[in-house]
């Protein structure tokens, strides 16, 4: 007869069967939220609604998939650097235009917004194996214009967009000159447990300690800890110590194993940045960091400086022959 202890523990290893397949079955829908609680999958505003000077860009993805992205301009002939920026998880490109609003004004740049697969206009649905192929698309796409300074090219990614920006770093080394991190994790098998702590025991990345069960069933890994460090390119760390969705030590794992390999790496802190408002609480120290690493990294050309210093010449001689007549 079997006892009741028996008949519990069949129950509760039935249960705890049943809930890592729930999880097994839909974690693409706990890893990617391309809609935020109570709103539409649409825009709520285009960059018009701020007066930026933006074009509608439409791409396809090496396995088809049609993408939408938003490519805002500075003004039309800028030649300065052109920042990718890969966005967080939830909602869409359209929650991060007052930030890139500011961007442009001030590290007087060009910024590509792409909307991931199954995020805002884009078709499909997202997955790590896919937005890696959405990221090299929009990067295929800038480096084929001709209205913009290709050699000033940087990724910029934040959390679930810096594992996306790495990776296309670390593919790119010719076509990327540099990459900025913010508020990034070392790998979503690390974030499993701190999200649902439970996890931490049958899932973990390569930092945690013994066998983990059931790393092998999850499809979006992004190990960015594994990668950043094949990474060569000069890499800024951005990092808000008040951060309540990815642990700040995240951070400094990711720098420590980048700085180990590479002598251009940069870290610095923000006390009260938290997730998503580390540009808004950093302030103008935030701004300031970001443009000494572009200066650094991506700097303005001596042809371009003599090209100005030309037309200016030029434009006072005229001046001084229009007052001389």
């Amino acid at each position: 007869m079997v006892s009741y202890m028996s008949l519990l523990l069949y129950g509760v290893g039935g249960i705890v069967v049943a809930g890592m397949a729930i999880l097994v079955a839909f974690q693409e829908k706990l890893v990617y939220v391309p809609v935020l609680p109570g709103l539409t999958k649409a825009y709520p505003i285009t960059p018009a609604r701020l007066r930026l000077l933006y074009e509608d860009v439409w791409l396809r993805s090496s396995d088809g998939v049609r993408l939408h992205a938003w490519f805002i301009k500075l003004f039309p002939d800028c030649r300065g650097p052109t920042i990718i920026f890969f966005q967080e998880n939830a909602g869409n490109i359209a929650h991060r235009l007052e930030m890139v609003r500011i961007m442009l004004q001030r590290l007087q740049c060009n910024v590509f917004m792409l909307s991931y697969r199954g995020y805002g206009a884009s078709d499909g649905y997202p997955s790590q194996h896919g937005i890696t192929k959405d990221a090299q698309a929009a990067l295929d796409h800038l480096v084929q214009r001709t209205d913009i300074d290709t050699s000033r090219i940087v990724v910029f990614g934040r959390s679930l967009g810096g594992a996306v920006g790495t990776v296309l770093t670390k593919n790119n080394p010719d076509k990327v000159a540099g990459l900025i991190l913010e508020n990034t994790f070392t790998s979503i098998l690390d974030m499993a447990g701190v999200l649902l702590p439970f996890l931490k025991w049958v899932i973990g990345g390569s930092g945690s300690k013994g066998f983990k069960l059931l790393n092998f069933v999850v499809r979006s890994p992004w190990n960015t800890i594994d990668v950043i460090g094949e990474i060569r390119q000069p890499i800024l760390f951005l990092s808000g110590l008040q951060d309540e969705m990815v642990p700040p030590f995240h951070m400094q794992m990711l720098y420590a194993k980048a700085a180990a390999r590479n002598r251009q790496c940069l870290f610095v802190e923000f006390p009260s940045g938290m997730h998503m408002d580390t540009w808004l609480a950093g302030g103008d120290h935030y701004w300031r960091t970001i443009q000494k690493y572009l200066e650094e990294t991506v700097p303005e050309k001596k042809d371009d400086e003599s090209k100005k210093d030309s037309e200016l010449s030029s434009k006072q001689n005229v001046s001084s022959d229009f007052a001389a007549s």
